[in-house]
């Protein structure tokens, strides 16, 4: 899991960065935490955020001293699935906002709210809810649509020239509304089952964006891809 390579996906941000970490929060002589953003969505792998991924970014920006604020779409999820038997739970219906105040111990701010001017870099951890609830993905593949304010922070920290950290499905997310974007989601075939959603490689191509293979090790190198015209980092679980 991205556990195993939570500190991979910070030294992937420090080289996105034009000057290095240092260059994130420093300015005029003077120096504070960098502030990253957390877009979840939702609680839970199968229909919102992957809680493994998001506690690993968690815990490694911690460590590296940033001062991390999370936010969420406040919309209705695409559906709810009842994690004990990989169903659809028909009768329920949840928040995106609401589920991933969860993870955020209630500290969880509406994604409109969102903007490149408080932060120095944005990270999408992975999970089901990237192509649910974050995009129409996992229904349209390359013809979906992604949430407005998803849409419109990806641009503005694109513009900005910041760093955007995407974990495993969420690089499609850069992949459909940043043109000519470099990401990676590992390998492009299957491989006897060793990669099971291969097949997301070439909806990536499809949408404009360039597919990089990447292997997936325990290392913490070698795991993530540094888009450098874009600024945009992708790691594969």
């Amino acid at each position: 899991m991205l556990t195993s390579r939570g500190p991979a996906l910070c030294t992937a941000l420090r080289r996105a960065a034009p000057g290095g970490l240092a260059s994130l929060h420093c300015s005029a002589g003077r120096c504070r935490a960098a502030r990253v953003a957390v877009v979840l969505s939702g609680c839970g792998v199968y229909d919102g955020t992957e809680i493994h991924e998001a506690s690993a970014v968690l815990v490694h920006l911690s460590r590296g001293g940033a001062e991390v604020h999370m936010y969420a779409p406040d919309v209705p999820q695409m559906h709810v699935i009842d994690h004990s038997k990989g169903q659809p739970a028909e009768a329920e219906s949840r928040n995106v906002l609401v589920e991933s105040a969860r993870i955020a111990r209630g500290k969880i701010t509406s994604l409109a709210k969102l903007t490149t001017a408080d932060h120095d870099a944005v990270i999408f951890p992975g999970g089901f809810g990237a192509a649910k609830n974050l995009s129409t993905f996992a229904v349209d593949g390359k013809d979906c649509k992604v949430n407005r304010e998803v849409e419109r922070v990806l641009k503005d920290f694109h513009k900005a020239g910041k760093p955007i950290g995407l974990c495993c499905i969420s690089p499609v997310l850069a992949a459909k509304v940043l043109s000519g974007a470099e990401v990676t989601v590992g390998h492009e075939e299957e491989e006897g089952g060793k990669w099971p959603y291969a097949g997301t490689a070439g909806a990536i191509k499809e949408l404009g964006a360039k597919h990089c293979v990447k292997e997936v090790t325990i290392s913490f190198s070698g795991n993530f891809h540094v888009g450098r015209q874009f600024r945009n980092v992708s790691l594969k679980e």
